[in-house]
């Protein structure tokens, strides 16, 4: 078995070497048995690979994945026989960046699995680390599920919707799509549907010749023409008024369009990226948005987190706001204030992250944004949570948060019998994040 599979390594490294991809094989025992120029220049380090578990060269783990709290796409690869494709965040020697690893069983001749061939897909959308760069930042598992989507969604023609609360980055997220589409050297436009009345919609949109209404002193480019060749954002586009949806369906039903007061068509070449903060299904049972529509700019939806569903990420997205901010270089969040930042709901999301920082950078004489600097009503929200009533209700001290709950959590992991993400569901964490903090206080998995 290991002549057969020193032979069928030999050969496989000269396939490796003609994937343009960060490429490795793996045997069935977690080892990496080659790899290609591209991985080498991404993930190598000072020591050689072969032969190292690539559990340890992508993770810094000492098991494999799938008992560190990670989705592993080799067992999963193995107990189906199957492809596999999943998101994961790796190591490099810059610091951790999202990839969207592909994994493949590899058999001999008479069929048996003999080792597995990984190609890792650079995401590009996104950074798990700060840094000054715009766009994305995330690496929590509500945000890197958000984040495989829009992986997918990239590179083709698909219509998406984007799905989620005011002021989780909708136009972030569209933005994305485009910059790693083929249509990236083109223009990405805006529309801000929620602005547009009635009269401007078409004016807007397919624009207008000069003398077409009252005031039209001079013909005008629509933003349909301005998006040739790149993409069209709809933003909010279940404000659009009824009457008009119907002149929106004929665009993408028949790619023709025609700018009001003329009567030459104009093919529409656009890519189309529409969001929404309402619920489009309960709106077309209603009456009030089309229910054709609606299915020709929802082929491919992708809901985006709430800042409360990916709370992991808040130190993250702190540090690159305070980066980004005007006056923000410098400037640190307290630890205190912190722990009352990740009590809190944030209904306005990230947009009212962003608000509290700034309002925080200017109160923040000493550059240190404290809990005297946090708005009051985070305050008032933290004094009447559930985390003050378990300290009053052990003592009358005052225990260190940090304390209770690693005390509280060792207790939890000594009485509860069940799967470790059946615990980290009951605790409102993630398996991933569970795992972190029973390595930190040397509690064995259960």
């Amino acid at each position: 078995m290991q002549t057969e599979l020193h032979l069928i390594t030999n050969e496989m490294t000269e396939i490796l070497e003609g994937i343009t991809e960060p490429a490795t094989l793996i045997g069935t025992d977690y080892r990496i048995l080659a790899t290609n120029a591209a991985y080498r220049s991404i993930y190598g380090d000072d020591r050689p690979m072969q032969q190292r578990y690539c559990y340890e060269v992508s993770h810094g783990y000492a098991v494999p994945c799938d008992q560190a709290g990670e989705s592993c796409p080799l067992k999963r690869c193995r107990d189906t026989g199957k492809n596999q494709r999943m998101l994961h965040l790796h190591n490099t020697p810059a610091g951790e960046e999202h990839v969207d690893v592909e994994m493949q069983p590899v058999h001999n001749a008479s069929g048996q699995l003999v080792c597995f061939l990984e190609i890792m897909h650079r995401v590009l959308e996104a950074k798990a680390r700060p840094g000054e760069q715009e766009g994305m930042v995330g690496r929590s598992e509500a945000f890197n599920r958000m984040l495989e989507m829009v992986h997918r969604a990239a590179p083709s023609e698909i219509s998406v919707l984007l799905l989620g609360e005011s002021g989780t980055g909708k136009e972030l997220v569209a933005k994305a799509l485009h910059d790693s589409s083929p249509r990236a050297g083109k223009s990405f436009v805006t529309v801000e549907c929620s602005g547009l009345s009635e009269s401007l919609f078409e004016s807007e949109l397919f624009g207008h010749e000069r003398g077409a209404f009252t005031g039209a002193v001079n013909r005008k480019r629509g933003l349909v023409e301005a998006a040739r060749g790149g993409t069209l954002f709809l933003d909010e586009i279940g404000e659009i008024p009824l009457p008009q949806q119907v002149k929106l369906l004929r665009l993408l039903e028949t790619g023709v369009y025609r700018a009001v007061g003329s009567v030459e068509p104009q093919h529409a070449d656009v890519r189309l990226v529409c969001a929404t903060h309402r619920n489009l299904k309960k709106m077309v049972q209603a009456g009030e948005f089309r229910q054709d529509l609606y299915y020709r700019i929802s082929p491919f939806p992708i809901p985006l987190p709430t800042l409360k569903q990916r709370i992991d990420d808040l130190p993250l997205l702190i540090d690159v706001l305070l980066g980004r901010l005007a006056g923000g270089e410098g400037v640190s969040v307290s630890g205190a204030a912190l722990k009352v930042l990740m009590r809190y709901d944030f209904p306005g999301n990230i947009r009212e992250l962003r608000n509290i920082l700034e309002r925080g950078i200017l109160l923040a004489d000493d550059g240190v944004i404290g809990v005297d600097q946090l708005p009051p009503e985070l305050l008032m929200q933290s004094e009447t949570g559930h985390e003050m009533s378990v300290v009053t209700a052990m003592s009358d001290a005052v225990v260190p948060l940090d304390t209770l709950e690693d005390n509280y959590l060792r207790q939890v992991a000594a009485s509860f019998r069940g799967e470790n993400r059946e615990l980290a569901a009951l605790l409102g964490i993630s398996e991933r994040t569970l795992y972190r903090k029973l390595r930190r206080l040397k509690i064995g998995s259960g």
